[in-house]
């Protein structure tokens, strides 16, 4: 969602659409939302959320109030989340508002994916599965070998955004090592043998961060003697998901499967990004400046101060062939 709505933002100062940019730049506690989060408010839309309740509206309040007045200083606000703004998480956050310019772009670093994916199969499941995923900021490579299988929109009718490739070629299991490392891996297609040799260049590969089989038990148990056949190490052959999705999710609709499989991705991430390196987290200036308003619930404008801090961003990805850019249809070769 960040990287939507810096796109939008993009778009909105291209056209000289006044607007507020609104940047969570502390969360202590427990907070609804992480440093580093953005919402766009103008006078007839927004785009993005910094927590939703009575933070977002006041928010909201704040930054049309500055449309409003015209004013162009930036601002900074602390908001401790009590009772007195009606809400119980327990943290406090620090927003900043600042006008959309050319300034306000350059301070605003590009998103890195949460993860990189490659997801097999363009039929039901597999556009179920990247519709849930085209509102993610997750990077997508969508293989296929039938070109006429990639629908024109996601299945609630909206384009398809730039971080879902579509990639058709008649080789598809050669697809696997143009993957970073450290990729997740879905595999979903309309034919069992073309899913066994997908599989196999996943496992032989063996880095991948999460590797997804849709099928039965009998399916594994039965694609697992082959792989064992191929040679294929046994530790990289139990680290396979197979059948794929959270439990106790009932029905075989395509939008139920696509529900447990994104949830399961994002479970498989949330443990790998809470081992990860704090130093590789963006995180925010936490330097006290004078003329900060600690406001409980009621909105001012005493808050006003005459610079406001930029946060300090994490390395993003190195952007290469597997990373999101223009969404692209590879050719078949």
């Amino acid at each position: 969602m960040n990287r939507e709505v810096r796109l939008l933002a993009q778009r909105w100062h291209a056209a000289g659409k006044p607007a507020i940019v609104v940047e969570v730049v502390e969360a202590l506690g427990s907070a609804p939302r992480e440093a580093g989060t953005r919402m766009l408010v103008a006078a007839d839309a927004l785009i993005g959320t910094v927590g939703g309740g009575h933070l977002e509206l006041k928010a909201i309040e704040c930054a049309r109030t500055m449309l409003q007045r015209g004013d162009s200083a930036p601002r900074r606000q602390h908001f401790p989340l009590g009772p007195a703004l009606g809400q119980c998480c327990g943290g406090a956050v620090t927003l900043t508002y600042a006008r959309l310019d050319a300034d306000a772009l350059q301070r605003w670093p590009a998103s890195a994916p949460l993860f990189h994916l490659q997801l097999y199969g363009a039929g039901h499941v597999g556009r179920a599965i990247a519709t849930l995923l085209s509102t993610l900021d997750i990077c997508v490579d969508w293989i296929d070998e039938r070109d006429d299988e990639f629908a024109p929109t996601t299945t609630l009718g909206a384009p398809w955004p730039a971080h879902i490739r579509q990639v058709c070629v008649d080789a598809v299991e050669a697809e696997v090592r143009e993957a970073p490392p450290g990729a997740y891996y879905l595999v979903l297609t309309h034919n069992h043998d073309l899913d066994l040799r997908i599989s196999q260049a996943i496992l032989k590969r063996g880095d991948f961060a999460f590797f997804g089989l849709i099928g039965s038990k009998t399916k594994r148990a039965r694609f697992i003697h082959r792989f064992e056949q191929q040679g294929i190490a046994a530790d990289a052959i139990a680290r396979m998901t197979c059948p794929i999705g959270i439990a106790d999710i009932d029905g075989k609709e395509p939008e139920l499967i696509a529900l447990g499989v994104v949830a399961q991705l994002m479970q498989v991430h949330g443990r790998h990004a809470a081992t990860a390196p704090q130093a590789d987290r963006a995180c925010a200036s936490n330097t006290p400046i004078p003329g900060d308003t600690w406001d409980a619930g009621t909105l001012t404008f005493t808050c006003s101060i005459d610079a406001v801090p930029e946060p300090a961003t994490a390395s993003l990805l190195a952007a290469g062939p597997g990373l999101c850019g223009i969404a692209a249809r590879r050719r078949k070769h």
